[in-house]
């Protein structure tokens, strides 16, 4: 065991007092040695299994995630994100970065591993004048939301409970993207400690190159601690949700498609399937009209005469009411399997592929989500960041979601998402969010960054030579 005074010097000083030892899952012995010396470096607590917090502090949003830590540091400021990240490099231990948790392949989680734990580390604060939000990194987006005074708006996920420091780095698909470009155009500059314990600040100037990874390479370059977000003038939108029959899902999809083909940068659409309140699947249709009122109330009567709508609830909101529409949706315990594509145009046989699969979900908490991606997010130069797809195009999300149950029951949900994916792959483009993709999509990865994926991978070599930040969302490896 490293004495007090002994870890605080690792602490203090550069890499080189680091072994660059290769990561294994340490033994009890080792384990108990390391939870000492963190006790000791720390100021925030560190949990252990057996803890009466230990059920609650590995909670994540999937439940299916049966990883178990070795232990949580629940960090209270960056010198706590440092002396975990020196204690697991002595001690051979194996890490994750814990911020929002939501994420369906329980990154978040090292099994027999240390988890840097960061969601004691939410504060927001917001320089109105500046028009800057300065995010910690274990802030939600509902957090960031809540703060972000009347007239402003910052680009934030769909729903609240996702962890702003994770959307962002893997890009940041938002109902704003088409206005003002995806999450991770509006990083300012990020503080991340890297694989040696060193507190870097990273942004166009200072660290180019580890800013230009952050941009879409995850948290594969060291733990985000800190960040800053342009933010952007916007009073209230023309926003909320229209269902439909599922049986006019198709026209609709092919009307839809249309109109998003032309659409100005102020309006946004998200087309799909969710259950209404009986479970049966609708078809929905969700606008985000950004530009002149009169204007937007023009876009959504067309809308409306796509097909029959059951309901219509579309009304001018602030942005933070509307981004948080389908945070009751979020139920953290349950069990979740994704698939993701990317599309260039919705053809009528891939548009009847989709409905049809569809109509067979085997969960009634299924969600297919469809966004168009145009406008500002796609006049960013393909290699101005790590993000690797810049055309405009489709994002399509498969979500089977279920209550706990049966492993038997859970394979055919799993089945279900993978059978339809592989039944839109034809019409696909290579590819897909890296944000919901995992390590065994080998062909979508090694596409998902396009021409950016060498670069990526040096600057993975340079910043993390020994893969300490191998849970982030995957990179190619070739």
């Amino acid at each position: 065991m490293i004495n007090r005074r002994d870890l605080l010097k690792l602490i203090s000083v550069g890499s080189a007092a680091l072994p660059l030892t290769k990561f294994i899952r340490a033994q009890p012995a080792a384990l108990a040695a390391a939870s000492d010396d963190l006790r000791a470096a720390m100021e925030g607590r560190v949990v252990l299994p057996g803890d009466e917090a230990y059920p609650s502090v590995r909670q994540i949003w999937d439940g299916a995630v049966t990883y178990r830590p070795a232990m949580f540091a629940l960090c209270e400021h960056v010198r706590d994100v440092r002396a975990a990240v020196r204690v697991a490099r002595v001690h051979n231990l194996l890490l994750s970065t814990r911020g929002g948790g939501h994420d369906w392949a329980g990154r978040a989680l090292r099994d027999r591993g240390l988890v840097i734990d960061l969601t004691h580390m939410r504060r927001v604060e917001v320089d109105p004048v500046a028009r800057v939000a300065t995010v910690a990194g274990g802030a939600k987006c509902r957090d960031v939301n809540a703060v972000v005074p009347h007239g402003l708006a910052a680009v934030t996920a769909n729903v609240g409970p996702v962890g702003m420091g994770g959307f962002l780095l893997g890009g940041g698909y938002s109902r704003l993207s088409t206005r003002f470009g995806l999450a991770v155009d509006n990083l300012l500059g990020a503080e991340v400690v890297l694989a040696d314990g060193r507190a870097v600040w990273a942004d166009a100037s200072r660290n180019p190159d580890l800013f230009w990874a952050l941009r879409g390479g995850g948290g594969n370059f060291g733990v985000v601690t800190s960040m800053q977000i342009r933010l952007h003038p916007l009073s209230k939108v023309l926003a909320g949700l229209i269902l439909f029959p599922w049986s006019e899902a198709e026209p609709i999809l092919r009307e839809f498609a249309q109109i998003v083909s032309s659409a100005p940068d102020e309006l946004y659409i998200q087309a799909g399937g969710l259950s209404g309140p009986d479970g049966k699947l609708l078809m929905f249709l969700f606008p985000v009209w950004s530009g002149e009122p009169a204007r937007g109330e023009e876009v959504v009567a067309r809308l409306q005469r796509l097909g029959t709508p059951i309901v219509t609830k579309v009304a001018p909101m602030n942005y933070a009411d509307v981004a948080g529409l389908f945070d009751d949706r979020i139920v953290n315990g349950r069990h979740h399997f994704i698939r993701t594509q990317w599309f260039a145009d919705l053809t009528p046989e891939m548009i009847s592929t989709l409905v049809k699969g569809g109509a067979e979900r085997t969960t009634p908490l299924t969600f297919i989500g469809l966004q168009h991606l145009h406008g500002a997010a796609t006049r960013i130069a393909q290699d101005a960041t790590a993000f690797g797809m810049r055309r405009k195009h489709f994002m399509l999300d498969i979500f089977a979601e279920w209550e706990p149950t049966s492993k038997a029951e859970g394979e055919v949900h799993r089945e279900w998402a993978s059978g339809l994916a592989r039944a839109l792959a034809p019409f696909a483009l290579p590819g897909g969010y890296a944000n919901f993709l995992t390590a065994d999509e080998h062909e979508q990865v090694s596409a998902a960054y396009g021409s950016n994926a060498s670069r990526l991978r040096e600057v993975k070599r340079r910043f993390d030579p020994d893969d300490v930040f191998s849970s982030a969302i995957p990179l190619p490896t070739s």
